[in-house]
């Protein structure tokens, strides 16, 4: 079954929601505001997509982050804590599409248009 982690009020996770739902794709829905972030999961993320793929830089909790932990940010490990400590970092949706395709990150409908077959 095909998991979306992300947060119920982004604009983004609203939009892949609503795909989701309108190419008839069962999936569950994880709330990090709620659920926090699974650690297990973060770690396997962290090795694909990358730890570059789930920092979202461009975002306000990047921007309100001290500057010295946004330079700390250099690798997974150190990627790692900030992410537990600040769901809102982790670049949403993240999609788990199953042994098949793997997990993805952000919204985008041509590629999920794969993803769902």
């Amino acid at each position: 079954m095909t998991t979306l982690y992300g947060i119920p009020n982004c604009d983004t996770v609203k939009r892949a929601r609503a795909w989701l739902d309108d190419h008839g794709v069962a999936y569950a829905f994880h709330d990090f505001k709620k659920q926090g972030v699974p650690e297990a999961e973060l770690d396997r993320w962290l090795k694909a997509p990358g730890w570059e793929a789930l920092v979202n830089r461009k975002g306000t909790t990047w921007r309100k982050l001290d500057e010295a932990t946004r330079d700390a940010v250099i690798d997974a490990a150190s990627a790692r804590p900030v992410l537990l400590a600040n769901p809102s970092l982790i670049k949403r949706p993240v999609v788990d599409w199953g042994p098949k395709t793997g997990v993805t990150t952000g919204f985008d409908a041509q590629a999920w248009a794969v993803n769902a077959v």
